[in-house]
This record gives C-alpha cells, sequence and structure tokens, in this order.
C-alpha cells in the first residue's frame, strides 16, 4: 500500500485473471474480508468503427426522440408546456455511467 493508498496487483495474479493496466477493480465488502472484482468493458468507446458510433448515435436519437414526444403528448393532455426543469430527465440520465458513454453502448 502507498502513502496514496494505492495497491499493486503482483503480476502473477494480473496475468491469471487477465488484469490490463486501465481496468477497473471494484472493492466488495465480504464479512471480515474484501473481495475485489474485475469490472469488465466489453470496449472503450475510442474502438469502435464509425459505423457503431452512428448506430449508437441513431438509436439514442430515436429513444429520445420518442421520449420527448411522449412528454410533448402528456404535457398537452394536461395543458402544460415541457421545460427543462419539468422535462423528467436531465443530460446525465442520458447516459449509463460515470465515463460518458451512451446508453446501449456495449459494455
Amino acid at each position: 500500500m502507498t502513502s496514496k493508498l494505492q495497491l499493486t496487483v503482483p503480476k502473477v495474479i494480473a496475468d491469471q485473471y487477465g488484469i490490463r493496466p486501465g481496468d477497473e477493480l471494484e472493492w466488495i465488502p465480504a464479512g471480515e474480508s474484501i473481495r475485489v472484482v474485475v469490472s469488465r468493458k466489453a470496449r472503450s468507446a475510442h474502438e469502435l468503427t464509425t459505423d457503431e458510433r452512428l448506430a449508437l448515435f441513431d438509436a439514442n436519437t430515436k429513444w429520445l426522440d420518442e421520449l420527448q414526444a411522449e412528454q410533448l403528448k402528456e404535457a398537452k393532455a394536461k395543458g402544460t408546456r415541457v421545460t427543462r426543469e419539468n422535462r423528467g430527465w436531465t443530460r446525465e440520465e442520458l447516459y449509463n455511467d460515470d465515463r460518458g458513454l451512451p446508453r446501449g453502448f456495449p459494455r
């Protein structure tokens, strides 16, 4: 353990479990011990092809259009107006995690 509370994974363990630089490790309490789990991502965003990026963009745009259409329909029925404050979602909710990857991104 370093002074910054960082741990080094021994090479033998990293090789055995396929842990690579950049992988995220999840620390799970397990009674009197801690369980370490490798959080696998299928591919990082920069590894997507242009066609895959466009497909994700199109899918997310369609999802957002459907969501907004539904909200506009509900607002019209209530006689109200949809605003940023009452639309029921935030920009951050359009993404699955704190890395900013779009909804539907393979993990």
